[in-house]
């Protein structure tokens, strides 16, 4: 590998280190390098790891390509014991135990029961932030491209922390302006220690200048997260919203669009309804229509199990996934995974994300946003200021390409390396397809393009695709 990793630096690319796999709102997973303990077809090439349980909470992780083991506590989300009592297969995961698949669903059927009806996913890894004071929206202004100065009260956007100088992408986001100088954000599990370290150093800069005052900030260590994906999704929701005495307009999930979200009650199984108005966010990972659900567990720390269970009440129509079944949806989706797709050493425009730069942040007289310098030059001239860009591709039939697969130009005898595959698999969707993501050298991102991919030793060929491979369902007005 260590002869792939020159060729891909020689070029700008950068195919993932083992030790870079930090994965993120959007985690997939890492614990899909378990599938030979597991018999799970990954959907990553990686070094398959052996998981000695030594309690519930004590794991050692042994990488095959190392003799030397690691002890690590694993965190457990408001859920273990429910996803346990449903037949989880549980696996390491950003600190957390968390379900790969269950017992009820193989990760093929679970994959297509999302997309044809809705599923569960427990997702309470994630680390959900509160921003408020005067500072805080200055605060986001400077740490991502987006313009959020423009964000309605109620909305959400996807958005990029960035490095300052580099404008890398420190980790991607969703946003939600909740109104009157508050703000409501989700970031990667896999990225938790260094988002906190870059939050941390941003907002001290600020409150040295301008008290502590300016800038309030509270990680909501207590809340759960599940996300409620699928066709079946809001109809399953909508029978559940407790809408005694409430807005009959702001009860009604039809008038709730992606991207926005509202503080709704939920009626619970033995008729009360939830100790606090629980937030829910249209939205989510894997291109269906769906909702994210914050749930608070001060107080009341039995809630989000009972959440749960009432949203998986009917197994006809909602059932739990796993990791397995996220990461698939996701790249059917054309969705990125933070450690595989999108590292540090991406800016938006590289990754093909320039569109959440604000329009109106896009004059490099003015801009004043972390890498501004950096990112509104590629953004302008992305012939002369690029060197690779993240594209879809299509694989012929046979051995997936995975992660760390060496894409190649066919038109040249010597085959040189043009780029390298960020995340693949067989889609459930289409048929077993062979799809993948990656990067490839500017001037080879048109769709269309035949390059070669080096899978299992052997040269494959695979065409450059538009993303997503799944058409995306979002519910948006007018639809």
């Amino acid at each position: 590998m260590k002869s792939v990793y020159r060729k891909a630096n020689s070029i700008g690319l950068r195919p993932v280190h083992l030790k870079q796999l930090s994965l993120a709102a959007n985690d997939s997973s890492q614990c899909c390098t378990l599938r030979r303990e597991l018999n799970f077809k990954s959907s990553y090439g990686l070094a398959p790891r052996r998981i000695l349980k030594r309690s519930p909470q004590r794991y050692e992780v042994r990488n095959a390509s190392t003799s030397t083991a690691g002890i690590a506590e694993l965190k457990q989300t408001q859920l273990y014991d429910l996803h346990l009592s449903r037949g989880a297969k549980m696996v390491p995961f950003s600190g957390f135990s968390m379900p790969l698949q269950y017992e009820d669903l193989s990760h093929v059927d679970s994959h297509k029961w999302t997309r044809e009806r809705a599923s569960l996913f427990d997702v309470s890894h994630m680390v959900q932030h509160h921003l408020s004071g005067p500072g805080a929206l200055r605060l986001l202004i400077k740490i991502t491209p987006s313009s959020l100065d423009k964000l309605p009260n109620n909305q959400s956007t996807l958005s990029c922390l960035v490095e300052n100088g580099t404008g890398g992408i420190v980790d991607d986001t969703v946003i939600t302006h909740l109104g009157n100088e508050s703000f409501y954000f989700v970031t990667n599990a896999g990225r938790r220690e260094e988002d906190l370290a870059f939050l941390t150093a941003e907002i001290e800069a600020m409150r040295k200048e301008n008290g502590e005052d300016y800038i309030k900030w509270e990680v909501l260590a207590d809340h759960a997260l599940l996300a409620l994906q699928g066709p079946l999704a809001a109809p399953v929701l909508q029978s559940f919203i407790h809408a005694k005495g409430e807005n009959s307009a702001s009860t009604d999930l039809s008038t709730l669009y992606f991207g926005q979200c509202r503080s709704l009650y939920l009626r619970l199984l033995d008729g009360s309804k939830t100790a606090y108005p629980l937030l829910i966010s249209r939205t989510g990972y894997t291109g269906e229509d769906g909702f994210e659900i914050s749930v608070p567990a001060k107080g009341a720390r039995s809630l989000p199990v009972r959440v749960a269970e009432l949203l998986l009440s009917n197994s006809d129509e909602v059932r739990f996934a796993g990791l397995a079944a996220r990461d698939s949806l996701r790249l059917e989706a054309g969705m990125c995974l933070y450690g595989h797709d999108i590292t540090t050493a991406h800016t938006p425009p590289v990754a093909s994300l320039g569109w959440v730069v604000g329009k109106d942040r896009r004059d490099a007289s003015s801009a004043s946003f972390n890498g501004a310098s950096i990112i509104l030059p590629q953004l302008l001239s992305p012939s002369k200021y690029l060197t690779q860009r993240r594209v879809g591709f299509i694989v012929e039939k046979g051995a997936p390409a995975r992660e760390g697969a060496v894409v190649v130009d066919l038109n040249d005898e010597s085959k040189p390396q043009i780029g390298v595959i960020t995340s693949g698999l067989p889609s459930p969707s289409l048929g077993g397809t062979n799809i993948a993501m990656g990067y490839i050298k500017q001037g080879m991102h048109k769709k269309g393009t035949e390059v070669g991919v080096i899978v299992r030793n052997k040269l494959r060929k695979a065409s450059v695709t538009g993303m997503p491979w799944v058409e995306n369902k979002f519910y948006r007005a007018g639809s």
